[in-house]
């Protein structure tokens, strides 16, 4: 509330003061803007600015937009000469205060701006917006690259555990914030209100969100929760048990997480998704002391782009399955033989396949990474045209055991160990 009242006075006071310093037809350009933002201005006039110049910015041409990220990356680094000499002194005494000196100057000016820029009211919210367009130019613009970790630097503090708020999102939560459930829902899309409400009112049905002050009304990252007795292995069993109140026992045995949506895509590479798991999980132990078993129901998305790329060892006993599985006539309908030769493929895919010493399937990695197993494998569990098309209905379970995240974790990080269930090890391609 206080935080609340104190941006609706920032508010009054650069709406009253902005007419004062940008009066009249002789606006001044994007570079001017910050070359005053970065000036010796008042607190007052540099909020002021920093509004102006965010406006700007949000009506700038595509090609514009490029200029602006050009002009940060060549004209907002170091003092090449400052660090040459604070580098100089700490070689010539390395003491803690040389290398704090030296530290500060070789921080690019491109920090400076960004906190500057969140001065103003709304401006996290803009910013965002704007690494949003930066992440997009990414690739034909390499040397935006620079640029873009800086954002990230400054996003990983702004963003940091200690400023997120977990909400739980259900019936009663506001209109604003269910609308942006239902646009986020990057998994299994929810296709209209009632949709939703089956996802997030039934007794047997949990959906917690991450929020920040600073984005009003804006999920950062939500994930959907099915409880019940055993680990699923299909998603139409899960949208489709509905129970009604008085059928409900508080007695389930598992937390199923069978989506997880990051809603802000200028929050790209900020992680919130191994605080938001653990806290779910702490949330849920509270509430049903009963369930011991936290699983996740989870899309293979990277699969089919692995399987039609070839193996550099053509011969090897992962290319020869590949080319096996290419053939498959149909994706919906397989015999036996079929989805017992597809599981193993999969697995292979995902506790094999690597790009470095991590798994090449994005969604592995994150599981992986926040010290979960690969627990069981499903074929036919997704015949939505989307899961057909990136892992021909392939879904998996990962498993969260309490007991072991922290080593799991630590395994993955240090030498990108794939942890998996005893069960699965029959399925391992043999070197």
């Amino acid at each position: 509330m206080a935080f609340g009242r104190f941006q609706d006075f920032l508010s009054g006071l650069v709406k009253g003061q902005r007419g004062r310093l940008f009066a009249g037809n002789a606006q001044p350009s994007m570079a001017e803007l910050l070359q005053k933002i970065m000036g010796n201005t008042g607190e007052v006039s540099a909020i002021v600015t920093a509004r102006e110049l965010l406006d700007r910015y949000g009506s700038l041409s595509d090609d514009e937009k490029l200029s602006f990220f050009e002009t940060l990356e060549q004209d907002f680094n170091a003092d090449k000469a400052a660090v040459e000499a604070a580098y100089k002194t700490y070689a010539a005494n390395p003491n803690s205060a040389n290398l704090n000196a030296l530290s500060r100057v070789t921080e690019p000016r491109r920090h400076e701006l960004l906190r500057r820029l969140n001065q103003t009211p709304d401006a996290t919210h803009d910013l965002v917006s704007m690494r949003t367009d930066l992440l997009k130019l990414l690739k034909p613009h390499p040397q935006l690259k620079a640029v873009d970790d800086d954002f990230v630097r400054m996003f990983t503090s702004w963003f940091g555990r200690g400023f997120l708020v977990l909400q739980t999102i259900n019936w009663s939560t506001s209109a604003a914030i269910l609308e942006r459930i239902i646009r986020y829902e990057a998994v299994h899309e929810i296709k209209d209100w009632n949709d939703l409400r089956s996802r997030i009112d039934p007794p047997n049905r949990r959906c917690f969100a991450f929020f920040h002050p600073a984005l009003v009304d804006e999920p950062l990252i939500f994930v959907e929760v099915a409880l019940g007795q055993d680990v699923p292995g299909s998603i139409f069993a899960i949208l489709n048990d509905h129970i009604e109140d008085d059928d409900w026992s508080p007695e389930y045995k598992t937390a199923t997480f069978y989506s997880i949506s990051n809603c802000q895509p200028g929050l790209k590479n900020i992680s919130f998704g191994n605080f938001l798991i653990k806290q779910v999980v702490q949330e849920l132990q509270a509430e049903f002391p009963s369930i011991k078993q936290f699983v996740t129901l989870s899309p293979i998305p990277g699969f089919a782009n692995w399987l039609n790329a070839d193996e550099a060892t053509p011969e090897s006993s992962l290319a020869q399955l590949k080319r096996t599985v290419r053939e498959f006539p149909e994706k919906r309908e397989m015999n036996e033989e079929q989805s017992q030769v597809l599981r193993r493929l999969m697995f292979n895919y995902l506790a094999v396949a690597k790009q470095g010493k991590y798994p090449v399937d994005p969604v592995a990695r994150f599981h992986l990474g926040n010290g979960a197993m690969i627990h069981q494998i499903h074929t036919g569990a997704d015949v939505s045209k989307k899961g057909l098309t990136q892992s021909f209905g392939t879904m998996v379970n990962y498993l969260y055991d309490l007991r072991y995240i922290e080593r799991n974790h630590e395994s993955y990080v240090s030498e990108g160990v794939v942890e998996y269930s005893d069960k699965l090890k029959s399925l391992l391609l043999k070197s």
